[in-house]
């Protein structure tokens, strides 16, 4: 089969997908170790048998609703090219948000800085490669995605990041934050896109928190104060619908300056 013909393979994801032809490209891309622009450079170059069958067992599984980052094992964010799993949540464009409110706050040049669930480690690793001298410490409770995490590090080599596994604030007892940041699980168990799209793929514990979707931003929110310095700031992520939910829970704990900024679509997104 000719790269040509495999890309015109994309019409069939037109139902799945509104980036049909980028998806086919990515997928591509992995299996060739190639890059997009040597597709379209040579569209009338024969894939080998191996590299078929195995652009033939992605594809089928991307028809089969799978996200493309767990097919090629990669995602971007920031300026970073993230490994991620099927350990691990996919990060979002919107989390981006989550960084750049972090990086406009006028915090100590070595400021210690506390990312909670990080899962692959998009925002602790996107803080760092802005700020090097940041001492930047992420939890997260699966050893799986700390090991995801762990090898992004290693490929971008930053100095002062390390991780450790818990839950929440459990294993960072008795430390001090200048700034804590977080995009922790805010879906509720009910809610019907669970089954819909990429989430059906995505682990269900880095999705979803009790009934309402603000367990895990209870305990968050609730127990910073034990963990920041004076003044510190405290950065939580959440659903489109629960802003008003979470300012209040910032207000219970004696939060002041409570602000919650719009993500790219308008949606209340970042608190």
């Amino acid at each position: 089969m000719r790269i040509a013909d495999a890309i015109s393979r994309s019409a069939q994801l037109n139902g799945i997908t509104d980036t049909a032809m980028l998806d086919t490209q990515l997928i591509l891309c992995f299996v060739l170790q190639k890059t997009q622009a040597w597709l379209r450079t040579w569209p009338d170059a024969k894939m080998s048998e191996g590299h078929l069958s195995h652009f033939e067992e992605l594809f089928q599984r991307r028809l089969a609703g799978e996200p493309v980052a767990y097919l090629t094992q990669s995602c971007g964010f920031w300026t970073l090219d993230l490994q991620v799993s099927a350990a691990t949540l996919i990060p979002r464009p919107e989390t981006e948000l989550l960084v750049e409110i972090a990086l406009q706050l006028d915090l100590p040049e070595t400021a210690q800085v506390l990312d909670l669930g990080t899962g692959s480690g998009p925002v602790i690793l996107a803080l760092a490669s802005e700020r090097p001298m940041w001492q930047c410490t992420a939890t997260d409770n699966s050893q799986s995605a700390l090991a995801i995490a762990e090898r992004n590090l290693g490929r971008y080599g930053f100095d002062y990041v390390s991780f450790v596994c818990g839950d929440w604030y459990e294993p960072i007892r008795g430390q001090r934050f200048h700034c804590i940041v977080s995009n922790p699980p805010y879906i509720a168990q009910s809610d019907p896109h669970l089954g819909e799209g990429d989430v059906r793929f995505e682990p269900t514990t880095a999705l979803t928190s009790g009934a309402d979707g603000l367990d895990d931003l209870r305990q968050i929110i609730g127990g910073a104060s034990r963990a920041l310095h004076q003044h510190g700031w405290l950065i939580t992520e959440h659903g489109y619908d629960q802003g008003s939910a979470v300012r209040a829970l910032y207000a219970k704990s004696g939060f002041d300056q409570v602000t919650t900024h719009r993500d790219l679509n308008g949606q209340e997104r970042i608190t």
